[in-house]
């Protein structure tokens, strides 16, 4: 113990007694997590018992089992405050969170995701009903990402880069469901002892009586056929052996090891039956030895062939302070436009919450002015696209969607498509995504086959290090098609089906919406094509079937926000009805091609 913290160039006696707390904490509460971090490198460890202590410790207070769940959700708020100050001071008297400030400040991590998981957890201790899979996998998301983003972040601190398996982000998903879901079947009883039972509507509902008797703590044939249905569906889940494909042996080991070690305990939670009622249920000691044994010897073996490096020394008011998280509240107006123009007042039941961009013309602007084609791409990049959502924000809208690069255009030269990948590189690098002020949220729809991979690994981790904020939404759609995402999630509805998870003749459309890259997100109210054509090109198929459509001759970079604001206009005076008949003012002699459509 006293090596790997010198190791780790912990050697402030206050910091190495906090150090030491939380691993006994650790070690003591989750013996399985705590194994799968003894692969990790020794350099690291210390970084990673702070990290699992704290969220430990908020769960502990957000799962307590004593006063209402008002009392609960204050004492977290409580204990978050008290981080939140302690951050900006550099330490606390609290060990867990004194060991947890080191650790963000030792190796640079980012507050706004650990935040981001606080949060969740202060949801669960004010009581939230989950419907459907997709509110528990989000849930899931929210409250588990941030440990393996920033164990990651520390391997690439330690000069072990990790290629993003999360561009995989269906199966990493389904991957950190299965972990979730094996730690809910294993923790069954305290969750019964406070009240709760951690699961979807949509699967109890599937097994009558199963509710009722989990809250009477009887074990009866209902239970134990739900208890069984979701271990397999654990199972089905944890299984993905295409994430460890890209990684270091090191990471990939970890991996491997947490996977073996999930399906020994689902195997332990089907064999526990009525026991699972009474306590949490882990595999025997000598099954995880069994398992365990190896995988060190090959996880050491792998990490004395890399190269490791420890992280800076703490030195007075040079060492970096954390970036904090901004509040809502704090989320600031863009600049406002050049010539003084103000956003039109558009009333709320007649504002688009969603409107999807083509952005059309960036050649042809270049071409008629005797300039190459990536010019025009730069110019709409740098100007058009900087301000369009400078006024998107301004004007109040929810979610922008903007057409960067289609599965088509790999057909353009080369070098097109090379200032292409620059343009947007230095988007994600611009104070648009980069300033939390703006509150601005980065999200990117596409597939990363044939991107190169330090491009996929930025979108990735602008998509991360945004995932916090709570202003406009802006989903970059980079080499991205319709067909092709309406293809994936059919394959996905398939692969489901042959699992036994849904049956063919019960499929829904929202069974498909499920499956579509960003699920999430409204469908489009409104989509907006500069440069004179009048098509979609393969762009939101599903989620434009209702769109109101908006051409306009402009080439994008001669665009700004008042273009925006225009289209947005027009959009308010035009009436909706989704397939309804019209209104009974127009005379039923003046039937247009607009009235016998949807």
């Amino acid at each position: 113990m006293a090596g790997i913290l010198s190791r780790a160039v912990i050697n402030d006696p206050v910091l190495r007694a906090a150090y030491t707390h939380c691993r006994s904490s650790v070690r003591q509460r989750d013996a399985v997590e705590y194994s799968i971090m003894q692969l990790m490198p020794p350099v690291l460890r210390p970084a990673c018992w702070a990290m699992w202590a704290a969220f430990s410790a908020a769960d502990d207070i957000a799962d307590a089992t004593q006063g209402p769940r008002t009392a609960r959700a204050a004492r977290l708020d409580a204990w978050t405050a008290a981080l939140e100050r302690e951050l900006a001071a550099g330490s606390s008297a609290d060990p867990v969170r004194h060991a947890l400030i080191d650790t963000v400040r030792r190796w640079r991590l980012d507050v706004a995701e650990l935040q981001l998981s606080f949060a969740t957890l202060k949801e669960d201790a004010r009581g939230r009903r989950l419907e459907t899979w997709r509110e528990w996998s989000a849930r899931v998301g929210d409250s588990n990402f941030s440990w393996a983003s920033q164990s990651m972040t520390l391997l690439a601190r330690a000069g072990v880069p990790v290629p993003m398996w999360l561009r995989r982000k269906d199966a990493y998903q389904r991957y950190l469901d299965g972990l979730y879901l094996t730690d809910t079947l294993t923790d069954l009883s305290q969750d019964l002892a406070r009240g709760d039972i951690s699961l979807p509507a949509e699967v109890l509902d599937h097994f009558p009586q199963a509710t009722d008797h989990l809250r009477e703590r009887r074990w009866s044939p209902a239970v134990s056929d739900l208890v069984t249905h979701l271990t397999e569906q654990a199972h089905r889940w944890l299984d993905q052996p295409d994430l460890t494909g890209a990684l270091h042996p090191g990471p990939a080991e970890m991996l491997r090891t947490a996977t073996r070690l999930f399906h020994a305990r689902l195997d332990a939670v089907q064999e526990a039956g009525p026991v699972l009622l009474s306590r949490p249920v882990l595999p025997t000691r000598r099954i995880r030895w069994q398992i365990l044994a190896p995988a060190r010897a090959r996880a050491a073996l792998a990490w004395r062939l890399a190269p490791l490096s420890p992280p800076p020394h703490r030195s007075g008011p040079a060492y970096p302070a954390p970036r904090q998280a901004r509040s809502p509240l704090l989320v600031q107006p863009p600049p406002a436009h050049p010539s003084g123009a103000r956003p039109p007042t558009i009333p709320a039941d007649h504002m688009p919450r969603h409107v999807a961009v083509i952005m059309d013309g960036n050649g042809r602007w270049a071409t008629s002015r005797n300039l190459p084609r990536h010019q025009g791409h730069r110019v709409g990049a740098d100007s058009a696209v900087r301000d369009v959502i400078y006024g998107a924000a301004e004007i109040g809208l929810n979610y922008l969607t903007l057409y960067a690069f289609s599965t088509e255009n790999w057909k353009r030269d080369t070098q097109e498509i090379t200032y292409l990948f620059e343009n947007v590189r230095d988007q994600l690098r611009s104070d648009i995504f980069t300033n939390d002020s703006y509150g601005i949220r980065l999200r990117w729809a596409g597939r990363n086959e044939g991107l190169p991979e330090d491009l996929v690994e930025e979108l990735l981790k602008a998509e991360s290090t945004t995932r916090h904020r709570t202003g406009l939404t802006v989903t970059l759609c980079f080499n991205y098609g319709g067909r092709a995402e309406l293809t994936q999630a059919a394959a996905q509805l398939a692969r489901a089906a042959t699992a036994g998870d849904l049956h063919p003749d019960h499929l829904s459309e929202d069974d498909l919406a499920s499956h579509l890259l960003l699920p999430d997100t409204p469908d489009v109210d409104l989509i907006w094509r500069t440069g004179g054509e009048r098509r979609i090109s393969n762009f939101l198929l599903w989620q434009s079937a209702y769109a109101e459509l908006h051409f306009t001759e402009k080439y994008w970079p001669d665009v700004d926000r008042r273009d925006l604001w225009h289209t947005i206009s027009d959009y308010a005076q035009r009436e909706r009805r989704y397939g309804t008949a019209p209104p009974p003012t127009s005379s039923p002699d003046r039937l247009t091609t607009q009235d016998s459509v949807q």
